[in-house]
């Protein structure tokens, strides 16, 4: 009788070897402005609750934070002449009054003045001022994103470990800065061209207008396809070790197939930020004037901790 061979075949063990392995399916990859299978991604929370949670953690962390904003405002006034505005807000106040009547005289000359502190606000008259203001709005925003870091793992913090230790990524963050600057060159182009066709009368014919506002529109898209994801890079790349390619890379995988959900809730917090800066600052103009140029300054210094809280939050929501 023969012997039947109990030896395990090769595919016996292949088979078996499969058998124990999970499959696990390839991770998807996307790639800009190319059409392919749409991947989907992690639900990113509303807007509201973004900015609830970037206030909350501002809130519970307002030692370190209101430290931060002290020496921003401090450095800002001496440096940048915050202040500049204020001699002008109850002149301006006052010709309004002279100039509207009727019973809602008041509130438009006050919605007026606080349109006119938003215009002013960040314009400074000699170069040098500029330069300031771009340097110490680096260095803030460099301290600030260390912080928030720190604080969101439970780490506690002190003001100067922000400006000690957060600025050593200082030279790959401008080069981030400097790619998003060149991606708001379409945008930029677009509504430069269409300035100059309307304005020259180039462009005479309501369809030819047409024409050309569509055209600037489509480039605006284009500058906000590209910024939607590489504002992430701003907080990928102050991670150890990280390049501002990588950084880049990481960031248009982070907001595939979200990129309009993202230009959604990033824009969202500058009309929240106008609105809630309009309701604490008109009251002032109103019955305070002297007092609401200190006190608009006050709002714009906390204008870039809230930003940052807010995008990190949004950032951390991606992930």
């Amino acid at each position: 009788m023969a012997k039947t061979s109990t030896k395990p075949r090769k595919t016996d063990k292949k088979e078996s070897a499969d058998k124990s392995t999970p499959r696990q399916l390839k991770t998807p990859t996307h790639k800009s402005f190319r059409l392919g299978k749409r991947v989907k991604g992690k639900k990113i929370l509303g807007a509201f609750r973004l900015f609830a949670a970037s206030v909350g953690i501002l809130r519970q962390n307002w030692k370190v934070f209101l430290g931060i904003v002290l020496v921003f405002g401090v450095l800002n006034a001496l440096l940048v002449q915050g202040f500049s505005a204020a001699g002008n807000v109850n002149d301006t106040k006052s010709n309004l009054d002279q100039a509207l009547t009727g019973n809602w005289s008041q509130l438009v000359s006050s919605l007026t003045v606080f349109i006119y502190l938003l215009g002013s606000s960040g314009n400074t008259a000699s170069p040098t001022a500029r330069a300031y203001q771009l340097m110490l709005a680096l260095v803030v925003s460099l301290a600030l994103i260390w912080v928030l870091r720190q604080v969101y793992v439970g780490q506690k913090v002190r003001v100067r470990d922000g400006f000690y230790q957060g600025m050593s990524p200082l030279v790959p963050f401008v080069l981030v800065l400097l790619v998003i600057f060149l991606q708001l060159i379409p945008m930029a182009l677009g509504l430069m061209l269409y300035g100059i066709v309307v304005g020259n009368d180039v462009a005479a014919s309501f369809v030819e207008q047409i024409l050309w506002a569509i055209f600037a529109f489509s480039m605006s898209l284009v500058t906000l396809y590209m910024i939607s994801s590489s504002l992430f890079a701003l907080y990928i790349v102050t991670l150890p070790d990280m390049t501002p390619l990588k950084a880049l890379r990481s960031a248009r995988q982070l907001a595939a197939n979200r990129r309009w959900a993202v230009l959604r809730k990033v824009f969202f917090l500058p009309l929240a930020l106008v609105v809630l800066a309009a309701i604490i600052v008109l009251p002032f103009i109103l019955w305070a004037t002297p007092l609401a140029a200190w006190v608009f300054f006050a709002i714009t210094m906390l204008l870039l901790p809230v930003t940052h809280s807010y995008m990190y939050a949004l950032y951390r929501s991606m992930l």
